[in-house]
């Protein structure tokens, strides 16, 4: 599924594969095209910041041009850069984590917090752009690896066999952390309704 076509009659995924891999930039550099959408709203569904986003899928491509030449080809190319980007975006939210840590600790006594997120929108906007805000807060209320097994399966359509080549996993592994992940999302889910009285 995840495979990409030949838009255009381009070149097959796996001849451009081999020659990024002899140092050829311009295969890569269709590479990046093929994936670089969805590698993006990965990294934008787990991140929920621009700028985040795209620096980890920048740093995505870059750390798989930097190691083409040792990929083998046990999964495709696009498992292959979905799980460093999935990685890159795993370093992203540590980091934010400590920076926010970072910033409590350095907080005077009495001082009010402020989110490091962005602020929420207060404009009157359509149902369905307020159900997609709602629908990205509560998917950031849960733990990263939750949220990026969901994302992957719900968000992205990939399949088991996929989502275990991603992760590194056994397909078992995946339907245990979906099955956990669901149930945390919906805890999220029952508590967020509640307080927003939905």
């Amino acid at each position: 599924m995840i495979e990409a076509g030949t838009p255009g009659g381009g070149p097959p995924e796996a001849e451009l594969v081999l020659r990024a891999a002899d140092g050829d930039r311009e295969a890569y550099a269709a590479l990046v095209r093929r994936h670089s959408p969805r590698v993006y709203s990965l990294c934008a569904s787990m991140l929920r910041r621009r700028e985040d986003a795209q620096d980890a899928a920048q740093e995505a491509f870059v750390k798989a041009w930097r190691s083409i030449r040792h990929f083998r080809g046990g999964s495709s190319f696009a498992t292959w850069i979905y799980r460093i980007a999935a990685n890159a975006c795993r370093d992203s939210l540590r980091r934010r984590s400590r920076a926010q840590a970072e910033a409590i600790d350095t907080r005077r006594p009495g001082e009010q917090g402020r989110s490091l997120e962005p602020a929420a929108k207060t404009t009157d906007e359509s149902t369905r752009i307020e159900d997609a805000d709602a629908a990205a807060k509560i998917l950031g209320r849960l733990s990263p690896d939750h949220r990026l097994i969901l994302i992957l399966r719900e968000a992205q359509g990939f399949n088991y066999g996929e989502i275990a080549q991603i992760l590194d996993c056994s397909v078992d592994a995946v339907k245990g952390r979906l099955k956990r992940a669901r149930r945390q999302l919906n805890e999220k889910l029952r508590h967020f309704s509640a307080r927003e009285g939905v």
